[in-house]
């Protein structure tokens, strides 16, 4: 599997995070570009792949997690407890074969990502 995937999750609340807007931009010509917005499920994840494996290309990309307005539709969160509002990752893909899997583990006051399988 190639392409590049993304699921958030609550560590606070040890769930998925459920109706997170996720925004994915390419870089070009020294611009981000939005490619496009989509919500997490459920699950967490997103419905699809933010870029499928027919369509990966080598290049540098951004998601831009808002968990800003997760944490604050979330009951019994305290909005001074929120320190990190919309979290952006920025990464890069140098073999399109590969699959780029970059989740978000989040909470009021912390975010961590990494490349996941």
């Amino acid at each position: 599997m190639a392409g590049i995937t993304t699921h958030v999750l609550d560590t606070d609340r040890g769930r998925p995070a459920a109706g997170v807007r996720v925004d994915f931009s390419v870089l070009e010509d020294g611009r981000w570009r939005l490619i496009k917005s989509v919500v997490t499920n459920a699950d967490g994840r997103t419905d699809a792949p933010l870029l499928p494996a027919d369509q990966a290309r080598t290049g540098q990309y951004q998601l831009e997690f808002h968990v800003d307005a997760y944490f604050k539709a979330r009951s019994g969160t305290d909005e001074a407890d929120i320190f990190i509002d919309d979290p952006v990752v920025r990464f890069a893909v140098f073999d399109a074969k590969q699959h780029y899997h970059v989740p978000m583990l989040c909470a009021p006051s912390s975010f961590t990502t990494y490349r996941g399988s």
